[in-house]
């Protein structure tokens, strides 16, 4: 019953921002760590960031790393990936990930639930 509904995504220039949004329905969002993962065409899917319970504890990818900034907000049952700096290795379809616990991983097989995805596109 629970569901996970990403938005944001779209085309970019490189160097330029996008703010991804996913909006968790269903169960308690605050029971869940919540993660993004990013899928390129005829590539594995990847871990982008993560974020624990309350926002205490976040992760980042080396390759997103002071570029991409993720936060939630509890009350309003919504995980955001800011993506600042984007470069065209950023294209990808970029998944919304819940998974129960405090902290969140970075391996995609913990995560039980997840979005349909959103593009995102960043050209030179």
């Amino acid at each position: 019953q629970v569901q996970l509904v990403e938005s944001g995504g779209g085309l970019a220039q490189a160097g330029g921002s996008l703010k991804l949004s996913c909006v968790v329905s269903g169960s308690r969002f605050s029971d869940y760590a919540m993660g993004w993962f990013r899928q390129a065409p005829g590539k594995e899917r990847n871990f982008v960031s993560a974020i624990s319970r309350y926002g205490g504890t976040t992760m980042y990818a080396d390759s997103v790393k002071g570029r991409f900034i993720i936060s939630r907000d509890n009350a309003r049952n919504t995980v955001y990936l800011q993506m600042n700096s984007l470069k065209p290795e950023d294209t990808a379809v970029y998944f919304c990930a819940a998974v129960f616990g405090v902290i969140g991983t970075t391996d995609p097989l913990k995560y039980t639930y997840w979005g349909q995805g959103t593009q995102v596109t960043a050209f030179a």
